[in-house]
């Protein structure tokens, strides 16, 4: 029998003392500081935390711009989140899962998460680009059964080409839009991708200043 998909979680308590918000929340330190304190995150079966609630799934979403346009596509029927096939999405990204060289009971999630995010986009686009990559946001959105057990961490990938191609698929439609291009396809739009679509402009702005888990400064940064 095929091996049960174990994703990274952390309890749902931990958002709620820090802060529960609805959108994007752009002063990130204080809470990246605590999901990523040892002990918080830990893999378990995503059959057991994909419908409770008491659990968040963290989940990297990269947006990619270049030249003041984003990456946007159709997530089709192959999609991994079957909830979310047929709808537009301007960011990649994927459940976290353990992998053979990264210990299951790793203290230090850092450098296991943004081995992740890499991994994640290259099974789903090749980027043959040049990028910068700054954290500007988390993202949550509870009015959904989708969002209610996830948490999403926004990556913003400032790219040197728009030399990107889609590896599955589930990716359709895929093209750089501008944001007047993107807010004409707002209704066809997934929720993560609407909510991060208004907050666009801040992004960009976070993105000169924005944090990285490798940055030994990132915790320093104004909460």
């Amino acid at each position: 029998m095929p091996q049960e998909e174990r994703v990274l979680v952390f309890e749902r308590k931990v958002l709620d003392e820090l802060g529960t918000f609805h959108g994007l929340k752009f002063n990130v330190a204080r809470y990246l500081r605590r999901l990523f304190a040892p002990g918080v995150l830990r893999f378990m079966a995503r059959t057991q935390v994909e419908e409770d609630a008491a659990y968040k799934q963290l989940i990297p979403y990269v947006i990619m711009t270049y030249e003041g346009k984003y990456l946007s596509y159709i997530r089709g029927k192959r999609a991994g989140e079957s909830r979310l096939v047929g709808n537009g999405s301007i960011g990649i990204g994927g459940h976290i899962n353990p992998v053979d060289e990264v210990p299951l009971f790793d203290r230090d999630f850092r450098e296991a998460y943004l081995t992740a995010v890499e991994r994640e986009v290259a099974e789903e686009v090749l980027v043959e680009a040049n990028h910068a990559d700054c954290i500007v946001a988390l993202l949550n959105d509870d009015s959904n059964e989708v969002g209610q057990v996830h948490l999403g961490i926004v990556h913003y990938w400032t790219l040197d080409s728009s030399k990107v191609s889609r590896r599955e698929q589930m990716i359709t439609q895929m093209a750089f839009r501008s944001p007047d291009e993107l807010q004409g396809l707002r209704d066809t739009l997934e929720t993560w991708s609407k909510l991060c679509l208004d907050g666009l402009g801040e992004m960009a702005k976070c993105a000169e200043s924005g944090v990285t888990l490798s940055d030994a400064e990132w915790d320093k940064t104004p909460r």
